[in-house]
């Protein structure tokens, strides 16, 4: 009898939701193998440690279905204490608990771990993490920053250590990781690790599914009127497929900004949730981490006295095209219009013309390679 997540995978191939690929096929075949281990798994007690389960690692380009398939793997996982996050916002999570370890006196350290000894916060840290979940699912594992990279390998240590079962999707496999960073030497440990405690499996079909169906598409819609609201929610919809909007939460210093339109690397959120709140550059860092592709609608007209709202605009626009996120637009009017004065305005032109060549057939397709 084949287990929950086969079940759901064979579901959506006789619906047509999904077609048939020999490499999402196998990687559903070790995720199956990881869900009966995990079944089958005896927690932890006082007299006896956890059941080691080897972890799961799918890698491969973009658009092959590894979120995809990482959320159906853990939405039929058991119910044991779970959680499903975003690489870059769990960084940022153990960021934040080292800082509050290294500066907290006493009394800060007692109530964010639960102890206040000792000068080493990887400990405390791995304490507080294994306890939010025993199953951690990792989207888009990746590692560019020498402070993550230099933390991950005793982090990880100590969480396997404590039961952590890791599953995780990336772009690259485990030995292409902080390719030629700073110090690298010092982080092959943690690739080694991973090589020990997870199934490598590659998701290497070659349709990107979400390529095939952004090419040649319209980007940018404007005015807002009807017909255009209809085409803007028609590129929506094909994109997301059959996937539900499970919404998305950023933790970003110390803050949490949750957006409910939001599936897998898919994100659809209007002007005001972005640009009329106080939300800064770290917020669309996080953004472009975060995302693969972003719907912004109802970006009006803005006089002068929306300087601050046109200022976040621009800013927002930096990062996505920084990043080289695919970008889709329902706007009032064209780029050049929607901030022709006002202090600032000057400074827009920048958006305007990276706005220009991000709805470009030519800077399109480089971002789809």
């Amino acid at each position: 009898m084949p287990g929950r997540l086969r079940a759901a995978y064979d579901n959506r191939l006789a619906a047509g939701h999904l077609a048939e690929d020999p490499a999402q096929a196998g990687a559903v075949e070790t995720l199956s193998v990881l869900e009966e281990a995990l079944e089958n798994a005896k927690p932890a007690s006082l007299f006896r440690k956890a059941t080691p389960v080897r972890g799961v690692y799918l890698w491969g380009p973009v658009g092959r279905g590894k979120s995809m398939l990482m959320d159906l793997f853990f939405g039929v996982a058991p119910a044991m204490p779970k959680r499903r996050i975003h690489f870059h916002v769990f960084m940022a999570q153990v960021h934040r608990l080292i800082g509050i370890w290294r500066g907290g006196d006493p009394a800060a350290r007692k109530a964010a771990f639960d102890q206040a000894r000792g000068d080493d916060p990887i400990p405390p840290v791995a304490d507080v993490l294994a306890a939010q979940a025993r199953l951690l699912c990792f989207d888009e594992l990746q590692v560019t920053d020498i402070a993550d990279a230099m933390i991950l390998g005793r982090l990880f240590d100590a969480l396997f250590a404590r039961g952590v079962i890791l599953v995780a999707t990336s772009n690259r496999p485990p030995d292409d990781l902080y390719r030629d960073g700073l110090n690298r030497q010092l982080f092959l440990p943690f690739i080694a690790m991973l090589k020990e405690r997870m199934a490598i499996v590659p998701v290497m079909g070659a349709l990107d599914y979400r390529r095939e169906r952004l090419r040649g598409a319209q980007t940018w819609f404007s005015p807002i009127d009807p017909d255009n609201e209809r085409q803007y929610d028609l590129l929506w919809r094909d994109l997301l497929g059959t996937d539900a909007e499970t919404g998305a939460t950023l933790e970003v210093l110390g803050r949490k900004e949750h957006w409910p339109r939001a599936a897998g690397g898919l994100l659809r959120a209007n002007f005001a949730s972005l640009c009329a709140h106080a939300l800064g550059p770290e917020d669309y860092l996080a953004i472009a981490a975060r995302f693969h592709t972003v719907f912004i609608e109802g970006v009006p007209r803005l006089g002068p006295e929306k300087r601050n709202e046109a200022k976040r605009f621009g800013t927002l626009i930096d990062s996505l095209y920084e990043a080289r996120i695919r970008t889709v637009v329902l706007a009032a009017g064209e780029p050049e219009s929607l901030y022709p004065a006002g202090d600032q305005s000057f400074e827009f032109e920048r958006a305007a013309s990276r706005l220009r060549e991000m709805r470009s057939e030519g800077w399109g397709e480089a971002v789809l390679r």
